[in-house]
């Protein structure tokens, strides 16, 4: 190794390691009830967050003056098979995609690191927030800089632990946990489609490397070493996973539902980064989606789907954050169809530009209606009133009002389609397993020639048995 790796080396270790050891003594502190003071977690946050961007900044400056595309930083295989020709490798990559989302998601964090400091100040839940903002300050950075599926896979899943964790924040009500599971059981239905994309893409080509199938060359150069059926049953299986993560339809209906979290990680999360994962997963195998043309059009139609129904939905919201978040999800939207007709570089410049914008608006949004309010008493309410009257769009000036009223009920009923996932989806996915629950009683019920305590219950109390598993 040459002084010139080495020092990419020790600088790419402390970008990764830097959030980790913030996890850990945080998470000690945690664990062995040691009380931090809010001010030490503060600056402990702080001084991770600048060696990270400080890091990152000295990668980027030697990268443009040496005019390296890329730099690999492989920390070897953790598992192997050899007879199953399976390799879990730690492989990091800094190039043109992941150093703008790592910049961004550090420049970020560290905005809504020192504005919860005083939102969150004397809260009883500070130091928890602060615990699981590291576990998602970890998985972005690991996320924006996997080199292989199964190290984006594992940032993947701690951001949408740490997402649903956030939502629940306030768990002393009822609805932020109920809102929650919500979030996480979408996450699951994600999670489970990138995750048999991975194994297939191992078993297609025998490495989870980005490299290895996304094609020879520095993003956004390369074409994938897939066949085009190949490519298709893997696109389709990461564009469900990035559904899911983006709240693209059929799954837009958790979002609003995330609102619920404090406005800190509702901006980190829904705003700006979180929420934009799904479309960096995109860009990152963008060279799959190049190789299949029913890839690319299902990638463009469920993004115009999606900006068409948030769009709608965004004006009959009765509360700022959801009016956002809807008003989020219609950029995410664009971005996916830019991606969808290879428009890599200006769907990156984006997702920069909107996480900046939505973040600010969402940190700005708990001030903001006392602000208009008290414009508004001081120009009066007429003047107000008519210019909302010129400004009305034109499909209130000229749709009859019946047409109004079923647009409007669409978009207050969110397009039905929690309705939607719990008919065509949980549904059948539960009477299944109760179906095979019942054979496995009674099937041990016949072995033991006796009737199980489940089975007498289920027979005597059925009305109790359903209730218990709604």
């Amino acid at each position: 190794m040459n002084m010139t790796d080495w020092i990419y080396f020790v600088l790419g270790t402390a970008v990764v390691a830097s959030p980790m050891v913030l996890l850990v003594l945080l998470g000690l502190a945690s664990l062995s009830s040691i009380d931090l003071p809010e001010n030490a977690i503060s600056k402990l946050t702080n001084a991770s967050l600048t060696i990270g961007l400080l890091a990152a900044g000295a990668i980027l400056a030697l990268m443009i003056s040496q005019g390296n595309p890329s730099v690999p930083l492989d920390f070897g295989n953790w598992v192997s098979i050899p007879d199953q020709h399976y390799h879990f490798a730690i492989k990091f990559t800094f190039d043109r995609l992941s150093m703008p989302m790592l910049l961004l998601s550090l420049l970020l964090c560290s905005v809504v690191a020192s504005f919860t400091s005083r939102y969150l100040h004397r809260e009883p839940g500070y130091r928890r927030f602060y615990l699981l903002y590291a576990v998602f300050l970890l998985g972005m950075v690991v996320s924006s800089l996997a080199g292989t599926i199964e190290t984006l896979f594992f940032g993947w899943e701690m951001v949408g632990l740490s997402s649903a964790l956030l939502v629940a924040y306030f768990h002393e009500r009822e609805n932020p946990v109920v809102n929650g599971l919500r979030v996480w059981s979408i996450y699951r239905l994600s999670d489970a489609a990138f995750l048999v994309a991975a194994i297939t893409m191992h078993h297609l080509t025998g490495a989870g490397d980005f490299a290895a199938f996304a094609g020879e060359g520095v993003w956004p150069a390369g074409q994938a070493a897939l066949s085009s059926h190949h490519a298709t049953l893997v696109g389709v299986l990461l564009l469900i996973a990035a559904a899911g993560k983006s709240a693209l339809v059929p799954f837009s209906g958790w979002l609003p539902r995330a609102m619920e979290g404090p406005t800190p990680s509702s901006a980190i999360f829904y705003g700006s980064l979180s929420v934009h994962l799904g479309a960096y997963l995109l860009l990152r195998v963008s060279p799959i989606i190049d190789a299949s043309l029913t890839v690319q059009i299902l990638t463009v139609l469920i993004g115009l789907t999606t900006a068409v129904f948030a769009s709608i939905m965004s004006r009959v919201q009765s509360d700022i954050k959801g009016s956002l978040a809807y008003a989020s999800l219609t950029q995410v939207s664009i971005i996916v169809v830019e991606i969808g007709l290879g428009f890599r570089y200006l769907a990156l410049l984006h997702i920069v530009g909107h996480a900046c914008l939505r973040t600010l608006q969402l940190l700005r949004a708990p001030s903001l209606l006392h602000d208009y309010h008290t414009l508004e008493n001081a120009i009066g309410n007429e003047s107000h009133e008519q210019a909302a009257l010129h400004k009305q769009p034109w499909f209130l000036r000229y749709a009859s009002m019946k047409a109004q009223r079923i647009v409007f009920r669409f978009g207050v009923e969110r397009g039905f389609m929690d309705q939607a996932l719990d008919v065509w989806v949980m549904k059948p996915f539960v009477s299944t397993f109760r179906y095979f629950d019942s054979l496995e009683r009674k099937w041990t019920d016949w072995i033991s020639r006796e009737p199980s305590r489940e089975s007498d219950a289920a027979e005597h109390h059925p009305e109790s048995i359903e209730r218990t598993a709604s």
